[in-house]
């Protein structure tokens, strides 16, 4: 039997599933199963259910999508083209979001957060890089790849840092998920731009947006996702310490990675360059989850 805090699932490996029984936290599932209390191992299908959630999200968001697009096609209804662009832009980064989520590691976020943390990181940090990328680029007359890698990066941790401040949640993991979260209404509130923006200018024509939309989505959880989610693990790291000076040192040593990564894509001119890019921002997303995995469980608070 597991304890009352028994909250979160424990693995070894992000990417690997539970390693031990878990609790049924959903009352669907106690509604279908009554005999199945709190204290209660969930049954494998249960654990199945959370471990490929993110695979019904990533099959019914496309299913969605491929609709809308033959409806548009079919009618050239112009209503049709916010759902597109929405869904369009946002399938990928909400599967990914729900595949970290549904490994678990031990988050203290409830999935009202996170959808909170999505859809303000992604407002928040497009606006305030636009607006200091306009004045950069008016000041200056130009806007290398690094300056641009610099504003954003710091633009999508100031959701996160909100989170770290005014919000207990200090579990390890923590940072990791608000920041693949954050990353990833940042990414699709900038697809969106994007794609409107290739929309408006070939004059309403959907394959001209096709392109976009694929490559933006496929990579999403390599690019935006995947480096705000090392940054946010790392800031969350040295609030953990104290804020010590190695601490502080690796939460900038991990930010500069961030953005020379983010600087080396966005001076990548095909898929090609884009695939070593991609990778190594994967590995280190995985290589800190792996780690986190190991770190053991703070206090409840009170104890």
């Amino acid at each position: 039997m597991l304890d009352a805090r028994s909250a979160t699932r424990d693995r070894g490996d992000w990417f690997s599933g539970p390693q031990v029984p878990v609790r049924v936290r959903a009352s669907f599932l106690r509604k279908l199963a009554p005999g199945l209390g709190r204290d209660t191992p969930a049954p494998a299908w249960a654990l199945l259910s959370g471990r490929w959630a993110w695979l019904a999200v990533l099959s019914v968001g496309f299913g969605l999508f491929e609709v809308v697009r033959q409806v548009l096609a079919n009618t050239n209804n112009p209503n049709l083209f916010p759902a597109l662009l929405l869904l369009g832009a946002t399938v990928v980064p909400v599967s990914f979001v729900a595949f970290v989520y549904g490994r678990e590691l031990r988050f203290g976020v409830g999935t009202g957060a996170l959808v909170m943390v999505a859809f303000l990181g992604g407002v928040i940090g497009v606006v305030t890089a636009s607006l200091i990328e306009y004045h950069t680029l008016r000041d200056l007359g130009t806007l290398p790849a690094i300056a641009v890698g610099l504003i954003e990066e710091a633009a999508k941790l100031i959701v996160p840092i909100g989170v770290l401040a005014l919000t207990n949640c200090r579990r390890p993991a923590d940072g990791l998920l608000v920041g693949v979260a954050c990353g990833a209404g940042f990414a699709a509130m900038e697809t969106m731009g994007y794609s409107a923006t290739a929309l408006v200018g070939s004059h309403g024509n959907i394959a001209a947006v096709d392109n976009l939309l694929l490559e933006r989505g496929l990579f999403s959880p390599a690019t935006h996702m995947a480096w705000t989610g090392l940054t946010a693990a790392a800031l969350w790291h040295a609030a953990d310490r104290g804020w010590t000076l190695g601490a502080v040192l690796r939460l900038l040593g991990v930010f500069a990675l961030a953005v020379a990564l983010h600087a080396t894509w966005d001076s990548a001119d095909s898929v090609a360059a884009y695939i070593p890019i991609a990778t190594v921002s994967l590995m280190s997303l995985k290589s800190t989850a792996r780690r986190l995995a190991s770190v053991p469980e703070l206090p409840a608070p009170g104890r």
